[in-house]
């Protein structure tokens, strides 16, 4: 008698990295995993789209600064075709101007390249399931200086924060401080499956996208206000 057992399909990546030794490295990261599966490697930006176009990954983890095109214009191409590829910037700067530069690019994600493997291959699995993901140091220094642009904390929060449990709203507040799921379990004394499922209903409840929306609207809302 057979075993009818449907495995998941993997993450299928594309690596889009010009330094050969760092593609290596990466490489041997992603390939350990069973549900990762490496189907190219691109050396440069216009070679990450080409090959984005005719493989259709479901993650391109594209750096920033290569030949011919840099990640950037590479992820502007992929996002104006409409492919459904995801783009997961990793590069070794984590300057404002490249993150900025990058989510308004349309990339679901921003990690410099000393990121923990564990952590590394947590993003590419949550980007690749729609999600989003920022580097919390990073997200939280682009709040603190981009804080006076945004709206007065004092005005009328939106009303849909008045659908949240008391215990959903100290969630949000754990994510808009940049904490992983597994940090604010530890913080509450909960598991982190628990957790998760508060993120989904805080999503679903406030109408977000991702974690990034969570915490643009804790700031704007003022439930979170930046550090001095």
């Amino acid at each position: 008698m057979s075993n009818d057992v449907t495995t998941a399909r993997p993450v299928r990546i594309l690596l889009a990295e010009d330094q050969p030794l760092l593609r290596s490295g990466f490489r041997m990261v992603l390939s350990s995993e069973s549900d990762l599966d490496i189907v190219a490697e691109a050396g440069d930006g216009l070679e990450a789209v080409e090959l984005s176009r005719r493989l259709l990954p479901d993650v391109v983890l594209m750096d920033i600064r290569m030949p011919r095109m840099d990640g950037m214009a590479a992820t502007r191409a992929i996002v104006a075709a409409r492919l459904p590829v995801r783009v997961l910037i990793l590069t070794t700067f984590d300057l404002d101007e490249y993150v900025v530069g990058a989510l308004r690019a349309g990339a679901r994600g921003f990690l410099t390249k000393d990121v923990p493997a564990e952590d590394l291959l947590s993003a590419i699995r949550t980007v690749a399931a729609g999600g989003a993901v920022v580097a919390p140091r990073i997200l939280n220094r682009l709040l603190d200086r981009f804080a006076a642009a945004l709206p007065d904390p004092a005005a009328t929060p939106p009303k849909a924060l008045g659908t949240l449990t008391e215990r959903e709203r100290e969630v949000l507040v754990h994510v808009a401080r940049g904490l992983s799921n597994g940090e604010i379990a530890r913080a509450l004394s909960v598991s982190e499956t628990t957790i998760k499922t508060h993120v989904g209903h805080v999503l679903t409840k406030l109408g977000l996208r991702d974690r990034v929306q969570a915490v643009v609207l804790a700031y704007e809302s003022g439930l979170v206000r930046p550090r001095p």
